[in-house]
């Protein structure tokens, strides 16, 4: 008897750590509610999927009423609000996931991230920008979100945009 309470003990808590490591799950705890997926502003898809890969067209820090975090970090916006950027734009790329998979928790990996920082150029700290992107990423995914990471300055960014991000995302 001691057996079996011990077995159905490890499967309670096997059940319980599953459901807390699921991505839909996370998102929740987190307060974070998806935005609808934004429709793409020009003559692309918001997204492709080759094989088991999604790649993902690159968006930028749209907020809930339309308008955009624009500006150049290092003139117009600090570090911290180049993280809060990028951690939208994060946000608005999940949005676009659970658009076209049904459930983030068909996500296997995410893969390699390109971010795109509008910036200054004297300003060097580009990493730390999309950093906003990277760690949501690890928050919802857990070792799953951790990927190969490009955070390269730019000149300009269309409409003026704080960064801009693109994303492959392995499914299965």
């Amino acid at each position: 008897m001691k057996k079996i309470f011990f077995i159905l003990t490890v499967v309670s808590f096997l059940n319980t750590a599953i459901i807390a490591q699921d991505a839909e799950t996370r998102l929740k705890e987190n307060g974070i509610v998806l935005p609808e997926a934004q429709k793409p502003v020009a003559n692309y898809v918001n997204v492709v999927r080759v094989g088991n890969l999604l790649f993902l067209a690159g968006k930028g820090p749209t907020k809930p009423d339309g308008s955009n975090i624009t500006g150049k970090v290092g003139k117009d916006l600090t570090i911290e609000q180049g993280y809060e950027a990028a951690r939208l734009t994060a946000i608005n790329h999940l949005a676009v996931l659970k658009t076209e998979l049904g459930s983030l928790n068909k996500v296997k990996r995410i893969v390699k991230v390109l971010g795109m920082v509008n910036c200054t150029e004297d300003f060097k700290d580009q990493p730390k920008v999309i950093n906003g992107y990277s760690d949501l990423m690890v928050e919802i995914f857990g070792d799953k979100g951790k990927h190969a990471r490009s955070a390269v300055g730019m000149y300009a960014l269309p409409m003026n945009t704080a960064v801009e991000v693109e994303v492959i995302v392995e499914v299965e």
